[in-house]
């Protein structure tokens, strides 16, 4: 269920975008479930159709949901692969932290600082 909150500064889109990618991601929408339409979304919320068409295509440049012509907008797999990655790609930093003696707390302060910059450092050339 998605719920805007018309006293809020976050605009209408980036609401139905936000409750949508939290809902994939928790799964409480599954792979594969089927999202209302734009217009009837739109319709039951009191939006603009553009308004749930933007969030929509957000969504789908993200890979968390895909479109299929005449067939509607579905919860994509791609979300589940992506998280899936991002296990094994913890699971390898672990490796290596135990590996070089970093200790859990300094390790996910190290974390925290990438994810706080918004980008994670270029892989070096050697390993």
């Amino acid at each position: 269920m998605i719920v805007i909150d018309t006293a809020s500064a976050v605009p209408p889109f980036e609401q139905i975008r936000a409750q949508l990618a939290r809902q994939i991601r928790d799964g409480t929408l599954a792979v594969g479930t089927r999202l209302p339409t734009i217009r009837r979304l739109a319709a039951d919320l009191g939006l603009a159709a553009n308004t749930v068409g933007r969030a929509y295509r957000e969504l789908e440049e993200a890979g968390l949901i895909e479109t299929r012509r005449a067939a509607g907008s579905f919860v994509s797999s791609a979300g589940e692969a992506g998280r899936e990655q991002a296990h094994r790609a913890a699971a390898e930093y672990a490796d290596v932290i135990a590996r070089v003696g970093i200790g859990p707390d300094e390790a996910l302060r190290i974390v925290q600082a990438v994810l706080a910059r918004g980008t994670a450092p270029a892989p070096s050339a050697t390993l």
